[in-house]
């Protein structure tokens, strides 16, 4: 396993984790902090738009890891999946535009109204399968994330990382795994599926799990901070072979994102390198 203590070339900032700050803020504040990578969020980009934001990020010599996120196929309706779809393929070129790794997507969760979770996960491949067509000709590779199952009415029904292996078994090239140890940590098979995912996790992404936990969605923790194993994942994933960037993305509207941003990069950065 890779020795971090001294070691921020790998750490990459996802712009959730400072927020408010915009695409401008984070890549100077980066540059500031001796931070080589950013994994953006699609709004702060279509703020400057793209060409403006692909410009920003090569001046500063910063490296984009991922672009954070697409995905959200199932729909109600014809019209709302194929809304969808391209609203997917604008984030394929967004993503291109400013030199991403990768495109991050989750899945969506059930269609308002609708108790079909097969349906749903059937309108999940399906747009995937889409999606990927217009994604190899552009080259920009997708990364499904599984999200934790609490997620899995609403936000995504994608909930295991056998679920996303199987998805990049059946669909192949161009489809691979973002892993994001908040949403995976719990699963008694994470070790197996680990390995059986090998060289499609193509982005890798931390935080905590707090506990208690008072918020489903804005209450995560700076690494270290809960209960979540990071070193022991961190080593199953560099098992496989990945050397990439390690994202770290906090949502937490009562803690981080009421501190000064350049603080949290500072945390985040002694973090890395000892905790992650």
């Amino acid at each position: 396993m890779r020795d971090l203590s001294n070691n921020r070339d790998r750490l990459a900032i996802n712009s959730a984790t400072v927020k408010p700050w915009t695409l401008e803020q984070l890549v100077d504040g980066c540059a500031r902090a001796g931070i080589s990578a950013i994994a953006p969020w699609r709004d702060i980009v279509q703020a400057v738009g793209i060409p403006k934001a692909g410009k920003v990020i090569r001046d500063a010599g910063i490296a984009v890891s991922c672009l954070c996120r697409g995905g959200m196929f199932p729909a109600a309706d014809e019209a709302g999946r194929k809304a969808a779809l391209e609203d997917n393929k604008r984030a394929v070129d967004e993503a291109v535009g400013i030199g991403a790794g990768s495109l991050v997507l989750i899945a969506g969760g059930l269609p308002k109204g609708s108790k079909d979770l097969p349906g749903a996960h059937k309108q999940v491949r399906d747009g995937l399968a889409a999606l990927l067509e217009y994604a190899r000709t552009a080259k920009m590779p997708l990364a499904i994330e599984p999200l934790h199952p609490m997620y899995a009415a609403d936000r995504a029904c994608v909930n295991t990382l056998a679920h996303a292996n199987d998805l990049c078994d059946e669909l192949g090239e161009g489809l691979g795994i973002a892993l994001d140890a908040y949403h995976v940590w719990w699963d008694p098979d994470l070790k197996r599926q680990i390995a059986r995912a090998g060289k499609r996790i193509i982005t890798y992404h931390v935080c905590d799990w707090m506990v208690p936990t008072t918020d489903l969605l804005l209450d995560r923790g700076m690494p270290g901070d809960g209960a979540i194993d990071l070193k022991a994942i961190r080593a199953m994933v560099e098992a496989t072979g990945y050397d990439y960037y390690i994202d770290v993305e906090i949502f937490s509207a009562n803690n981080w994102w009421k501190r000064d941003p350049n603080e949290v990069l500072r945390i985040c950065l002694e973090r890395h390198q000892t905790v992650v």
